[in-house]
């Protein structure tokens, strides 16, 4: 793995975790999750709380990690973003579900509706119903954004009210294994999306002429957004080979995470108009025409999806790896230390990650598919809460 010099952030266990309900975790110091900013604003849902309260650590320097199960008996969900509400929205991938999860509470965590089922999906392999955003303007327009297989590609579609679902970009190749599926509005308010190659070769990554393999930037009628690369083109980054997470930090700065390569799973910095390699490159690869990844891992003990920022510390969720990579990324973007690992074997597979309106990280597991090994609550979304801070707090 990829990483500078610097003091280390480490986690050690305070006590035992009990299954399905809250554990805690010691952290030393390195990271803080200060209060959410303004593009994160919204109200907390009603949270259930961990059945153990945070205490103080062994010296002044040490901090906790709540861990609170919110719902549970999910399948294999996928995208996850919060409404303004507070609640979140989830795909199922393999159903065609979009799930409501809170804010309104029960006695078993938050409650779980079910918004839609997207008969156009056609889930197999890799593909189904993957990613999903909330439009900037939710409140007025009501409008959410989904990526989705059919039998034939992937696509971007658009969801009003309680309207059909509208194709907006079409042709994203379709593939057993490389679909993408990443969604999400970034700070200048386009919607990026993320693909996958779809190719045994990886000859569409690196092609302007094929939108796999690459990092899209589009308006919401599905168009090139405004100052791309190419003006007539949504390709925003290339050189990808299955990107299937987005955000970005306090700076602006963005991340995907990609995975699938045979040797490395990468988490990048991506920037307008760079190649990042594949399938020349497999991680970090010296070539001054590349861009290397922020970070790698071997794709056996990774292969990481979601990924999510709260102020100077970005997690990655990962499938292979069954746990959370966590990276202190300094103001000028370099990795002080070198990553850690959180929640290794706790809860199986990890997919989804976000952060919520509180400052909270939101994940997913993935268990309900063919690689995973259910347990009799699975799949669940739990919650994590740094105690220092003031954010995401139960």
């Amino acid at each position: 793995m990829t990483g500078g010099g610097g003091s280390d952030v480490r986690f050690r266990r305070s006590r035992a975790m009990a299954a399905s309900s809250a554990a805690l975790l010691a952290l030393t110091a390195g990271c803080s999750f200060g209060p959410p900013g303004p593009d994160q604003a919204g109200s907390p849902p009603n949270l259930p709380r961990p059945s153990v309260a945070p205490t103080a650590g062994g010296d002044d320097s040490s901090r906790e990690l709540a861990i609170t199960v919110l719902a549970r008996d999910l399948e294999v969900p996928w995208g996850l973003a919060f409404l303004p509400d507070g609640g979140a929205v989830v795909t199922e991938r393999d159903t065609a579900r979009i799930l409501k999860v809170g804010p309104e509470s029960t006695a078993a965590g938050l409650a779980v509706t079910e918004l839609r089922r997207l008969s156009e999906v056609k889930a197999s392999g890799d593909g189904g119903l993957l990613g999903i955003a909330v439009s900037p303007s939710y409140k007025t327009d009501k409008t959410l954004f989904v990526y989705y297989s059919t039998d034939q590609d992937n696509r971007i579609g658009k969801l009003a009210g309680d309207g059909e679902l509208e194709p907006i970009l079409t042709g994203i190749p379709r593939s057993a294994d490389d679909n993408g599926g990443a969604l999400a509005f970034g700070p200048d308010g386009f919607l990026y999306a993320g693909t996958g190659d779809g190719t045994a070769d990886g000859s569409q990554a690196p092609s302007a002429k094929s939108l796999g393999g690459k990092i899209l930037r589009i308006t919401t009628a599905g168009k090139p957004a405004p100052g791309n690369p190419v003006k007539t083109s949504p390709v925003w980054s290339s050189g990808h080979r299955n990107v299937q997470g987005l955000t970005w930090d306090k700076t602006k700065r963005m991340y995907a995470t990609d995975r699938g390569q045979p040797r490395n799973a990468e988490l990048n910095v991506v920037v307008k108009g760079k190649n990042y390699g594949w399938p020349k490159a497999d991680g970090a690869s010296g070539d001054a025409t590349l861009t290397d990844p922020l970070a790698s891992w071997p794709s056996d003990t990774s292969s990481c999806a979601g990924v999510a920022s709260m102020e100077t510390l970005v997690a990655t969720a990962c499938l292979l790896g069954r746990r959370l990579q966590l990276l202190d990324v300094t103001g000028n973007g370099t990795v002080l230390g070198s990553p850690q690992e959180l929640l290794t074997d706790e809860f199986g597979r990890l997919r989804a990650l976000a952060t919520a309106p509180d400052g909270s990280f939101w994940v997913g597991t993935s268990n309900q598919e063919d690689a995973g090994r259910p347990g009799p609550e699975d799949d669940r979304l739990i919650r994590l809460v740094f105690s220092d801070g003031g954010a995401g707090r139960s």
